[in-house]
This record gives C-alpha cells, sequence and structure tokens, in this order.
C-alpha cells in the first residue's frame, strides 16, 4: 500500500529519530481482522426511505480472497434493498475490543452482494457452514440463498489516529497472518503469567520504563503493548528478532527476547 494513503494524526506517531517498527500491511490486517471476525454490521440502500443507509447484523463466511458470503432471506429487508441496488458495506471490528473501543481496529469493505452463480454455491455453501453449523437447519429453505460481496473499496483504522485506504486488488491478494487463530490465546496467556516480562521487553527494545504492560496485539512480526508509565499511558510496538509463524515459534521469540533483556540488567 501507498504511503500516501495512509494518515496519522498530529502527535500519535512515533517520534522521528525513532526507527520504523516492521508490522503487516494494513491489507494483511484488514485480511486477519475480517477472517477472525464472524459477524458484521451490514449497510444497505434503504428502498423504504431512498438515500439512506440501512444497518442490519450480518453473520458471514469468507472466501480465499476475503470476499463475504451472506446466507439471506428474501423475507429480510436487507434483501430486499439489495435487490433494488446491490451496493452495500460491511463494518467488521476488533473481536475482543479494548476497554475503549476507538482505539480497537476496525476495518469497512465497500461492495456490490449478488447472488452467487449456480457453478459457485457448493463451496460458497461447504465455506459458510464451517463457521455457522447451525445453520444446516435453514440453509435448504426456499426463501434463503447466498450472496457474496465483490469488494471494491476498502478502510481500514489501526487505532487511534492511524487509518488508510487500501486497494480491492491489494486486499485480495493479501492473506491472513500465520498467528490469527492463536492471537488471542497468546496475548491472554501474555497479559495473565508474565506481565513483568513485559514491563522488562519495553525496556529493553523500546526504551521507556513502565509500572504496567499489557500485550495488545501479536503477529509474525512482532507485538503492541500498552504501557503505564510516569508520563500516562503509551502504546509501542516492539519486532521479535525475527519473523514467527505458528505459536510455538512465538514462544521462543519471547524466551529469546526476555533472555536477553535480562542479560543486559
Amino acid at each position: 500500500m501507498s504511503s500516501s494513503s495512509i494518515r496519522k494524526h498530529g502527535g500519535t506517531g512515533a517520534a522521528s529519530d525513532q526507527p520504523a517498527v516492521p508490522e503487516p500491511s494494513f491489507a494483511q490486517r484488514a485480511r486477519t481482522l475480517v477472517y477472525l471476525g464472524r459477524i458484521g454490521s451490514l449497510s444497505t440502500l434503504s428502498r423504504k426511505q431512498p438515500g439512506f443507509p440501512f444497518g442490519s447484523v450480518m453473520p458471514y463466511g469468507l472466501d480465499d480472497r476475503g470476499r463475504p458470503i451472506f446466507l439471506i432471506s428474501t423475507m429480510a429487508m436487507h434483501t430486499q434493498n439489495l435487490q433494488a441496488d446491490p451496493r452495500a458495506s460491511l463494518l467488521v471490528t476488533q473481536p475482543d475490543p479494548s476497554d475503549d473501543p476507538l482505539g480497537s481496529s476496525r476495518v469497512t469493505l465497500m461492495g456490490n452482494v449478488l447472488s452467487i452463480p449456480e457453478p459457485e454455491l457448493a463451496e460458497a455453501r461447504k465455506l459458510y457452514l464451517s463457521r455457522y453449523t447451525n445453520s444446516k437447519y435453514w440453509v435448504d429453505f426456499e426463501d434463503f440463498s447466498f450472496h457474496r460481496m465483490d469488494v471494491v473499496d476498502v478502510y481500514y483504522v489501526a487505532g487511534f489516529g492511524v487509518m488508510g485506504w487500501i486497494s480491492a486488488s491489494e486486499y485480495n491478494r493479501a492473506q491472513p497472518d500465520p498467528l490469527a487463530d492463536s492471537m488471542a490465546e497468546i496475548i491472554q496467556h501474555m497479559n495473565a503469567d508474565h506481565q513483568d516480562a513485559l514491563v522488562l521487553l519495553a525496556r529493553t527494545f523500546a526504551h521507556i520504563e513502565s509500572q504496567e504492560a499489557t500485550m495488545t496485539a501479536v503477529d509474525r512480526l512482532g507485538f503492541h503493548v500498552r504501557l503505564k508509565t510516569q508520563d500516562g499511558m503509551k502504546g509501542v510496538r516492539i519486532a521479535f528478532l525475527r519473523e514467527v509463524g505458528n505459536p510455538a515459534e512465538t514462544r521462543e521469540a519471547l524466551v529469546e527476547m526476555t533472555q536477553a533483556a535480562r542479560s543486559e540488567v
């Protein structure tokens, strides 16, 4: 993604004399968030009140290009809206938001929601039911059918002050982070059992003294921590010494970094 499409509010970025910490692209982070999500807010264009958006709670499946798959009934208002105008947006938010939801990541997909062609229905059905097994009880009702959003643009918000547009082609090519399915477990474990290590890692690798440290996100290239310092709360990203691809490698990297940090004390 080009740097011109990323915006940062004044005062929210790192100091100019600090080297950039490697992290996944916005496209990769957006794909990971949509992969982790299970339910979004679908906005369609109202037939009853032309020009007004109509919001609906919407479970979705996902294909290998990150396109949301919906199983919707003809009786639903959003389906009737889509039949009149296929343009829609889907808002997906971080599954486990922090105490302040505006500080959590979220992504808005915009596109056209259309019926899935007959040759592609079997695969769409398989993908959707893999996420929502209970849907087997109504998937074959006559008034239900599968639709898919063909994404035309994406807007990603990483948290306070950092956001940007992602092209549909970048989004479609990106893949979810390899730690996606284990992120929540890693974060919970570090915050429950290793807060002292997080304080030490922040001191050694981010050069910030803190009284408390909480891991808020982790990916194959590093992790984010929220720090309680004498000057208030601060957020910082710390890079792994090497890229990781699974929970075991993540644990090895964190242990190695903690041992290195303790050797400097």
